[in-house]
C-alpha cells in the first residue's frame, strides 16, 4: 500500500508541478502591491484522494485475485487525474490506456464499453473518437456518480480481455460508491 501511495503522490506531483512553477515565477515583484484578483475557480467535482485511491486498489487486487496484472487511473470531472496505480510487471501501454479509456467515458458520459459497440455501427462517434489522441473506446472504464451526476470515471488496462478491465473498473467503483458524496 506503501508503494501505491507514492505513485499516487507522484502522479499528484508531476500534474501540479507546471502550476506552481508559474505561480512562483510569475508572483508580483518584490515590494509590489499584489493586482486584485478574483477567487480562484471551485475544484472540478469528483472522488476524493482518498476514495479514488482505494478505488484503483479495490481493482488492482479484483485482477490480481483472477491472476491479471493491470494499471488503474481514476479522474475526476475535468479528466484530471487523481490516481494511478500499477501492477507490478504492466507495461506503459496499459497505463495509458486506462487513463484513454476513462476520458473517453467521460467525455462521452458512458461507459467505454459502450462506446466500443457503439463505434462499430456509427461512423460519426467514431471519428469522434480518433480525431482525439486520448480516447479510446475499449472496454475498461465506468462513470463515477452521484445519484445522476457524473463526477469522474475509473479506468483499467492491461487484463487480458477488455471485459475483464471492465469489471475490475466496477469492482472499484463498487468499492467507494456508498462513500461518494
Amino acid at each position: 500500500m506503501r508503494s501505491n501511495l507514492l505513485c499516487a503522490f507522484a502522479v499528484y506531483v508531476l500534474a501540479t508541478a507546471p502550476a506552481l512553477a508559474q505561480s512562483a515565477t510569475s508572483g508580483p515583484a518584490q515590494g509590489a502591491a499584489a493586482p486584485s484578483q478574483s477567487p480562484p475557480p471551485p475544484p472540478a467535482r469528483g472522488p476524493s484522494l482518498e476514495l479514488a485511491i482505494e478505488a484503483a486498489q479495490a481493482a488492482i487486487d479484483a485482477g490480481k485475485a483472477a491472476d491479471q496484472k493491470v494499471a488503474v487511473s481514476v479522474i475526476d470531472s475535468s479528466g484530471v487525474l487523481k490516481a494511478v496505480l500499477v501492477s507490478d510487471g504492466v507495461g506503459p501501454r496499459a497505463v495509458h490506456n486506462s487513463n484513454f479509456k476513462a476520458q473517453a467515458a467521460l467525455a462521452f458520459k458512458k461507459t467505454s464499453g459502450e462506446l466500443a459497440e457503439q463505434v462499430k455501427n456509427n461512423k460519426t462517434l467514431a471519428d469522434q473518437i480518433a480525431a482525439k489522441p486520448n480516447y479510446l473506446a475499449r472496454g475498461g472504464a465506468v462513470l463515477i456518480k452521484v445519484n445522476e451526476e457524473v463526477i469522474g470515471a475509473i479506468g483499467v488496462g492491461g487484463a487480458r480481455g477488455a471485459d475483464k478491465d471492465e469489471q475490475y473498473a466496477l469492482a472499484g467503483l463498487q468499492r467507494v460508491q456508498p462513500r461518494l458524496k
